[in-house]
């Protein structure tokens, strides 16, 4: 199944397969009763993404992330994280990785830990940075966000920006507002939910009794193939390098991405033509008696 949905995003378009390894750390294995099955876990995801990759001739990144257990003011804490950080990235470099992805930050001092150990650990690997922003544009540890990019790149990240937290409306402004300040690639990695003003982040959704929405409950709030294509025009034209999907990725939407930047994935083939629709098409040997019946749906 792990095999099959990564040859399928390829074949939507990504030149990229990331081991399928977020949240897999020691802390998250702990919690769910599952640690002693950690390191063949990861090494069998990054072994899968591996060969995925060298099938269909795309890069294989590697990928660790928040801990949720990181304090600044615990320097015990730090030293937890370093080793589980450490031990994920040296799996990673183990397996064959290209690249290691570094995600989901809120923190920049955690963010930072990560791509000091990605430094001294992955052995020349590049490093790809990434924070969420939360309902403000702010870091849990008070810094700026773009200023937390701008430190990052300063730090040796090859590339930073944003991931998940955030759908297409309320990330590109965030993206227009760091790209200025940032002298290496500028990644955009939003969820495909339709945030906005009132809810910048989808895990602020309610349903309409006053649940949360998020995780169990967001399908009213997903954004269609067309929001993320004009998501990915309008961040290439910021000139954003590193494109992608977060939490609620589909195929579809990340077709339409790679379309809307001009390129033509092989799952292009099977992209809808609506001009042959019996009643909204535009084909001139289409009834009009339909297509004028359509004016009365």
């Amino acid at each position: 199944m792990v095999r099959s949905l990564h040859r399928e995003f390829v074949h939507a378009g990504s030149d990229v397969v990331l081991a399928f390894t977020y949240y897999g750390h020691r802390e998250k294995m702990r919690l769910i009763g599952k640690e002693h099955l950690l390191e063949p876990m990861n090494k069998n995801a990054l072994r899968m993404a591996r060969q995925v990759a060298d099938e269909t001739g795309t890069l294989m990144a590697g990928n660790i992330c928040n801990t949720n257990v990181f304090d600044p003011a615990d320097p015990s804490s730090a030293e937890k994280v370093r080793n589980m950080f450490k031990e994920q990235i040296e799996w990673a470099v183990e397996e064959g990785a290209d690249y290691i992805v570094a995600e989901r930050f809120d923190n920049l001092a955690e963010a930072k830990l990560a791509l000091e150990c990605i430094k001294q650990y992955g052995k020349g690997l590049p490093a790809v940075v990434t924070m969420i922003v939360l309902r403000d544009p702010v870091t849990i540890d008070g810094v700026p966000v773009a200023e937390a990019l701008k430190q990052l790149a300063a730090a040796g990240a090859d590339v930073v920006g944003f991931n998940c937290g955030r759908g297409p409306a309320t990330m590109l402004p965030l993206l227009a507002a760091a790209k200025g300040e940032i002298q290496v690639p500028l990644a955009a990695i939003p969820v495909p939910y339709r945030t906005n003003d009132e809810h910048p982040n989808f895990m602020s959704f309610k349903t309409e009794t006053g649940r949360n929405a998020y995780p169990l409950e967001l399908e009213p709030h997903l954004c269609t193939r067309f929001d993320i294509a004009e998501f990915g025009s309008k961040a290439r034209q910021l000139g954003v390098q590193y494109l992608g999907v977060c939490c609620g990725n589909s195929p579809h939407y990340l077709r339409a991405l790679a379309e809307a930047v001009g390129r033509r994935p092989a799952a292009s083939k099977y992209s809808p033509d609506m001009s042959k629709h019996y009643a909204f098409g535009t084909d001139d040997t289409l009834s009009k008696t339909y297509l004028e019946a359509s004016q009365k749906f």
